[in-house]
């Protein structure tokens, strides 16, 4: 037990360290993980670690599709609604259906229920790897909007999917009328029980005297809570945790109104994922020895033949649903035909950016070892084998070319939304505005009594003179930006050096640790403005 549990602290600390070189050469960090878990089982004495596959599907999957919701713009989801939707659930549901026929017919002694199965697993992309791999490039907002909600509600439909042909598959019977019916009964009581919940979990951050602490380990919890909650009722628990995360979400700045408790919870929340992403495949990799072992009758070739073949024709499925859903509406439409087009290049970068992740992965590694009558899962490793080939595949060739495309296709702006360092200066001088307007009206009389109101207000007025300025250099097009790069430049510098003295102080030790720490914590307040990205 102590030399398996160095060995994954070994393993996770050789992951971090790709990443690290993954960052240094700008390259997404998903697809070094994919690459990681597969140079994992190449190693020399890798033990063979078993997990209950119950217990995989509950402890992964709840807080990835929570997460993904929490930073989904709802305001955003709801405006993209309808290409979502035809991506999330028809193109999920197609890419299933077809697959599913595929694998009949092209695997010796595979069924159309396992077929179901394997498409229910490869069906959805992984916003994480998309918008990694997007990150920084010129693209239009609309097309990352439409990914991440595409992501969040597949991811939802692909699993409801996944667990009625598993159903099918263990109980040895399946009708699809019948499947239809509880499809929608299951997931629509599944979005209510998250409402609920979500609900629940409001009241309880906003009433009751929680602490930051408190209020980081509730979050973690929610996504359990909603999906034992859901299943409990033998709803969907997929559909309750994207909802409830919604919910919360939407709901956030009525109960998180704590400085201290977001950025605690940020930090919470992206050291979870972060690991829980490598773990899974690190997980694969320790697998996969013995899964290419019990291929059954597949030999290792075949198994490989498979998934690329099934890699080519997922993503041609991709691209011949992309087209048709992204036209077909705007000649059927006239509402819909005052939009503006999407061109070709636009459902281009959408199509490519199908690359499947981690979610199909912790799916996957759900499916049990037994049937109830105690004998083997049919074809458990070799579609373990297809659905590790189809990330490799999608995560390697289609990552690693998406942004040459993006750079060579030089999509224009689509609709008409401010530049981000533009609406962070509107936001910041509403803001001061605010703070201003707050002070003069209540407390005019205070302020030739207060020094400290005095220089607040006075440095209310500076920092949105500055920033006033600063719009000003961003709304002009003829002028350029150098002044706010070398303003930002000189920023970072002194709050490097102010790190470094903060350090000295700290060895001093005249100084309190906690009063040390809040001082940290405004320069890290500080650097946040400048590094405006922060949830990646």
């Amino acid at each position: 037990m102590h030399h398996n549990l160095l060995l994954i602290l070994a393993l996770l600390f050789s992951v971090f360290m790709m990443v690290m070189v993954a960052k240094k050469m700008k390259i997404a960090y998903p697809i070094f993980l994919v690459i990681a878990g597969l140079m994992i089982s190449f190693l020399p004495g890798i033990p063979e670690i078993e997990l209950d596959p119950e217990l995989v599907f509950l402890i992964f999957l709840p807080p990835l599709l929570y997460e993904a919701a929490w930073y989904t713009s709802w305001n955003d989801f709801w405006k993209w609604k309808r290409p979502i939707s035809l991506l999330a659930f028809g193109l999920v549901f197609a890419t299933s259906l077809i697959i599913a026929y595929l694998s009949q017919a092209m695997i010796p002694g595979f069924t159309l229920a396992l077929g179901f199965l394997l498409g229910g697993i490869i069906s959805p992309p992984d916003a994480v790897a998309a918008t990694s791999v997007l990150k920084g490039l010129p693209i239009p907002k609309r097309i990352v909007s439409i990914l991440e909600g595409e992501s969040l509600v597949n991811d939802a439909s692909s699993l409801i999917v996944f667990r009625f042909a598993l159903a099918a598959i263990l109980t040895g019977s399946f009708s699809m009328n019948q499947a239809v019916g509880q499809f929608f009964l299951v997931a629509g009581m599944g979005i209510v029980c998250g409402i609920v919940g979500g609900a629940i979990m409001y009241l309880i951050h906003r009433f009751l005297p929680t602490t930051s602490a408190i209020d980081a380990a509730l979050t973690v919890m929610t996504p359990y809570i909603l999906y034992l909650g859901a299943e409990q009722f033998h709803f969907s628990g997929v559909m309750a945790v994207v909802t409830g995360g919604l919910f919360i979400s939407y709901r956030s700045h009525e109960i998180f109104k704590n400085g201290n408790t977001r950025l605690n919870m940020l930090g919470v929340w992206t050291t979870v994922i972060f690991v829980m992403n490598a773990m899974v495949f690190i997980l694969i990799g320790l697998s996969l020895p013995s899964i290419i072992r019990g291929l059954e009758e597949a030999t290792l070739i075949q198994g490989i033949k498979y998934g690329v073949v099934i890699s080519v024709v997922a993503i041609a499925i991709r691209f011949l649903w992309i087209y048709p859903a992204a036209f077909v509406p705007r000649w059927l439409f006239k509402s819909v035909r005052k939009e503006q087009s999407p061109g070709w290049k636009g459902p281009l970068v959408i199509g490519w950016a199908g690359m499947r992740g981690v979610v199909s992965l912790a799916t996957a590694l759900s499916i049990p070892y037994l049937m109830p009558d105690g004998s083997p899962f049919p074809h458990r490793n070799l579609i373990l084998l297809i659905t590790f080939i189809v990330i490799f595949i999608t995560l390697v060739v289609q990552g690693l070319s998406l942004p040459y495309i993006v750079n060579k296709l030089n999509i224009p702006a689509m609709d008409v939304v401010l530049p981000q360092e533009q609406q962070e200066a509107q936001i910041q001088i509403r803001l001061n505005r605010l703070a201003l307007n707050h002070i003069n009206a209540n407390y005019n009389d205070v302020i030739p009594k207060s020094n400290l109101l005095r220089n607040y207000q006075n440095q209310i007025s500076l920092e949105t003179e500055n920033t006033e300025n600063q719009l000003d250099l961003l709304e002009c097009n003829d002028c350029s930006v150098k002044e706010i790069d070398d303003f930002e430049t000189i920023l970072k510098e002194i709050y490097d050096k102010q790190r470094v003295e903060i350090f000295q102080m700290r060895k001093e030790k005249y100084y309190e640790d906690e009063e040390i720490r809040k001082a940290e914590l405004q320069l890290d307040l500080n650097d946040l403005k400048l590094n405006p990205d922060f949830h990646s």
